[in-house]
């Protein structure tokens, strides 16, 4: 198992649904494609749940989500179907807080989800000591070609840590002004098949991110999770272990940890 890295497993919880020892380090889960469970502070933060066996055609070919328990927040990118799954928000976000961009609470409420907080690129909410902030991203926020409108957005957890989650966005000039602030990033590098269409990053230009963001650690997400059916299935290319290879080139300073699904890592404040 490469360095840094622990097998999933549910946290220990205290009264309070909080995690034990999280105000010392900050621990990173990925569950899979987008959905990573943030434990910073005392705080538990998921993204984009994608927790079931399939999302529309795809099927999920990782393994399954652990067991997620006490959430303060979902933290909601855009309404695509691979990042706004009803099903698994259904699970994890009836009465949990949702932070997610303009537009979007409407189809988020009328499916009795929330209660929902938007946030334009610069708003924030804080949870305790811990700040959420809704960064810029590049990327079409329409759930389907004809359907629900809303936009698209990053986040940035700021705490002992800094952790910055991209969701999914093209490379675009105001990644440079977060140079310098995070410690952990979460950068999309691939999608569910051989290749990504427009507003994405793949794993080359994930790794030219993170030569922008210049974070302390980079973690590829957004790879390995979906797929088609398999008599349609194409070989997809191993995106973390080509992200880890150009962030060697390109952003020589920044420490890759490539998780597979159901694994964690830690980061000392």
């Amino acid at each position: 198992m490469p360095h840094g890295l622990k097998t999933m497993l549910d946290a220990p919880v205290q009264a309070n649904g909080r995690a034990q020892g999280a105000a010392t380090t900050t621990t990173v889960a990925w569950f899979g494609h987008a959905t990573v469970l943030i434990e910073i502070d005392g705080v538990r933060l998921l993204t984009d749940p994608v927790l079931g066996r399939r999302v529309g055609p795809l099927v999920r070919v990782a393994p399954a989500a652990p067991a997620h328990g006490h959430l303060d927040a979902v933290l909601l990118s855009h309404l695509h179907a691979d990042h706004a799954d009803l099903a698994s928000l259904r699970r994890v976000a009836r009465g949990t807080p949702i932070l997610a961009p303009r537009g979007a609470a409407p189809w988020l409420e009328r499916r009795a989800l929330g209660p929902v907080n938007e946030l334009d690129v610069g708003a924030s909410v804080s949870f305790g000591e811990v700040r959420v902030e809704a960064t810029d991203a590049r990327h079409d926020g329409q759930r389907w070609r004809y359907g629900h409108r809303a936009g698209c957005v990053g986040f940035l957890v700021r705490g002992s840590t800094t952790v910055y989650f991209a969701g999914d966005t093209d490379l675009f000039p105001a990644m440079a002004e977060l140079a310098g602030h995070v410690d952990v990033a979460l950068l999309p590098v691939a999608g569910w098949g051989p290749s990504v269409g427009h507003g994405h990053l793949d794993a080359e230009r994930a790794a030219r991110a993170a030569s922008i963001i210049r974070p302390r650690v980079a973690i590829p997400i957004h790879w390995g999770t979906l797929a088609l059916p398999a008599p349609l299935r194409r070989r997809a290319p191993d995106a973390g272990a080509e992200f880890a290879a150009h962030a060697a080139r390109l952003a020589p300073g920044v420490e890759v940890r490539v998780l597979h699904a159901g694994e964690r890592t830690e980061l000392a404040p």
